[in-house]
């Protein structure tokens, strides 16, 4: 990876090779903890985001390959085998996560294996409205701190942090510096918020690219840390942020917090590559097992 040439990988495209990945590992399915489903108006202007090669891409180019309406994708999504996914949607602004939550709420309720996702913003009102969210139903938070471009250890956010460990809701939060640095992007301010709530079931997006060892180092310090693999190992990422080889083992040492992640759909290469590209670590069938099912099948009591 970092110390030596990652050997492309052979990718196959159809619904029946991430079929084959899955039952070669005898396991009933995945369970993928990072998808995003939103509402239409909305996953236009992110795809037209990355058409447009926009600075938070970090400029690369990025072909969306499962640009189809949203039955379409729930139906793909099934295809595969994927036994539960999640709605990871998002605000970038004051206002809008409410009403967010509230379109997530409605797709959760008609595609049942969804997990009800939320999210949230540093506003007033947000432990208000977490707390409605958590009243409702929802099973996953979404945080993303790159394109909200706040810090996640404001004093507005503290409450909701505090509500959200104590209901043992994770709370899957984009705080790594890919594929461009926010202002508050990096560990420093998660490390802020672990250390006044221990206990929230954080996921660190993206194995926390490209800052993966100081990630590492927090999942090792807090017992409810978890790390998602979205993105990270495929050669996409590999070009970008290698993962560093000297630390696959302590990936072999947390195999119990590593989760399935994916991006569905807005990833520029099949899904069935991240699959292979977890494959390719070396790791093994069981740590394989682990976590693209059993991990994310206990989190959320499956």
């Amino acid at each position: 990876m970092s110390d030596q040439p990652v050997v492309p990988l052979p990718i196959g495209t159809s619904s029946e090779d991430v079929r084959r990945f899955w039952q070669r590992l005898g396991l009933p399915g995945l369970v993928d903890v990072h998808t995003h489903f939103m509402p239409e108006r909305v996953l236009r202007k992110v795809w037209g985001y990355f058409d447009s090669l926009g600075p938070l891409t970090g400029g690369v180019e990025w072909p969306i390959t499962y640009r189809k309406e949203e039955a379409e994708r729930v139906a793909l999504i099934r295809e595969f085998g994927v036994r539960r996914f999640t709605a990871m949607l998002y605000p970038h602004k004051p206002g809008m996560a409410q009403w967010l939550n509230s379109w997530a709420a409605d797709f959760a309720g008609r595609t049942p294996d969804c997990l009800h996702t939320s999210t949230l913003f540093p506003e007033a009102g947000v432990e208000d409205y977490v707390q409605e969210a958590l009243d409702a139903g929802a099973r996953v938070f979404k945080a993303h701190v790159q394109v909200g471009a706040y810090d996640p250890a404001s004093e507005l956010l503290d409450p909701a942090w505090g509500l959200l460990a104590e209901a043992g809701v994770p709370v899957v939060m984009h705080c790594g510096s890919g594929p461009a640095p926010g202002k508050h992007t990096g560990p420093e301010p998660v490390g802020r918020v672990l250390a006044r709530h221990p206990r929230l079931r954080l996921v660190v997006a993206h194995m926390g690219m490209p800052e993966y060892e100081d990630f590492l180092d927090l999942a090792e310090r807090y017992r409810e840390v978890r790390l998602d693999t979205t993105m990270a190992f495929t050669d996409f990422a590999e070009r970008l942020a290698p993962f560093p080889r000297r630390a696959l083992a302590r990936l072999g040492e947390l195999g119990d917090r590593i989760l399935l992640g994916s991006d569905f759909p807005n990833i520029p290469y099949p899904y069935v590559h991240q699959l292979q590209a977890l494959e390719r670590l070396g790791l093994g069938e069981e740590w394989l097992r682990a976590v693209c099912h059993d991990n994310g099948a206990r989190l959320f009591g499956l």
